[in-house]
């Protein structure tokens, strides 16, 4: 059972080994290739075709020159173009894929400007007259149509519904969102940053300088509609508590600067009510109210950003079926070893002891010899003897009792 077990759980663990380590893993070349343009744009639906095949583009600057520098922030990998026929009417689309959802969103918000009607395609979507543009999972849609119908919408949901979701943590949209106040929120006003081309085309309240992105900043910025006017909320999630700390005493020194602060203030700040910029910090978040609202309305507002840490419980890594097989086998073996010695330890001490305790009294070491056995003398010789002496007793000697 022993060489058994032993054999068995070293079979099991040398398998194990022979896989290929983490470090082995990770040095290995992985080549990760696009899909196929038809798997993100199709050659053609609802009456629409394509003139050409749809192109895939790898390079950010060749798809969108002018916003390269923001792409690239948000993660971007690939692109698809592809231009579509119908009947005199044409339809020209884009469709960028990026790392994760929070990425693809970044990029929805940054393209979507203020106040772009909001449609019901994909996850989220706006048009702007003859464009409309969408996102779903890690995929943002850019289409102009030459001439908008009543069923463009219907068409691009075909689109948005074929549109791949990716899973896990790539399925998770940006957590500082979640700080936004919903009340008073104006629609179609958020955007979100994760770096300086993003967090300034998208109409930024500070210098990116001073939002310090190197050190891992997100943004999400909002308008609020207020009773005494709007109000622009900004909120800056670090990825620790000092790093926050220190860069509130920064930004607020930059606005206690004023017209003197190094750099310049940006528009969206000289633009506001002076009386109303307030900073404040919670956590690993940094707000920043500004705009026309009063000093009291834009108080209430700062006040309404709080974060609250939660604990996520990390899991272990599990073993595999034959790391626990082996775990099983090399366990079982470890048990009849130990008693196996056990027992031949315990028979050593025992048996020895006694035969040392015998020498010690000068008798042999076994007592297979032993002169000293006890034992019952049943022969018949001895029982006929006891029965004559019960027969005959012997005489009593003496005088008489009763003489």
């Amino acid at each position: 059972m022993v060489l058994f077990a032993a054999l068995a759980g070293g079979q099991l663990v040398w398998a194990q080994t022979t896989q290929p380590s983490a470090a082995e893993k990770k040095a290995a070349t992985t080549l990760t290739l696009p899909p196929s343009p038809a798997a993100v744009l199709p050659d053609d639906f609802d009456g629409w075709a394509a003139a050409e095949p749809p192109k895939t583009v790898g390079d950010a600057a060749t798809l969108d020159a002018a916003n390269a520098s923001a792409l690239k922030e948000y993660g971007f990998n690939f692109g698809v173009v592809a231009n579509y026929k119908r009947e005199g009417e044409t339809l020209a689309m884009r469709a960028l894929r990026f790392d994760d959802e929070s990425g693809a969103y970044g990029a929805y918000s940054y393209y979507r400007q203020n106040g772009w009607p909001k449609e019901s395609i994909g996850t989220g979507a706006a048009s702007d007259s003859n464009r409309v543009l969408f996102w779903r999972g890690n995929t943002v849609v850019d289409a102009t149509f030459s001439h908008v119908g009543p069923m463009s919408a219907g068409e691009l949901r075909e689109i948005a519904n074929k549109l791949p979701v990716p899973g896990g943590n790539k399925d998770i949209a940006p957590p500082v969102l979640s700080y936004l106040p919903q009340a008073n929120l104006q629609g179609q006003t958020t955007h979100y940053a994760l770096g300086p081309a993003g967090y300034t085309g998208s109409g930024g309240v500070l210098p990116p300088a001073l939002v310090r992105f190197d050190l891992g900043a997100e943004t999400a910025t909002a308008n609020y509609s207020l009773a005494s006017g709007i109000a622009t909320l900004t909120v800056i999630e670090y990825p620790t508590p000092q790093i926050a700390q220190a860069q509130e005493s920064a930004i607020r020194a930059y606005i206690k600067a004023g017209s003197g602060a190094q750099p310049a203030w940006p528009k969206p700040l000289t633009d506001s009510d002076t009386a109303s910029l307030e900073v404040r910090r919670s956590g690993v978040l940094v707000a920043l109210v500004s705009g026309d609202a009063i000093p009291d309305e834009s108080h209430r507002l700062i006040e309404l950003v709080h974060f609250e840490a939660n604990l996520t419980s990390m899991g272990q890594p599990q073993a595999s079926e034959v790391q626990k097989t082996a775990r099983l086998l090399m366990g079982i073996a470890g048990i009849v070893i130990v008693g196996g010695l056990a027992a031949i330890l315990l028979g050593f001490f025992l048996g020895g002891g006694r035969a040392l305790y015998r020498v010690a009294r000068g008798k042999p070491i076994s007592s297979v010899y032993d002169e000293e056995f006890i034992h019952l003398d049943l022969r018949e010789e001895w029982v006929e003897v006891r029965e004559e002496a019960v027969e005959k007793p012997a005489a009593i000697q003496g005088p008489h009792p009763g003489s």
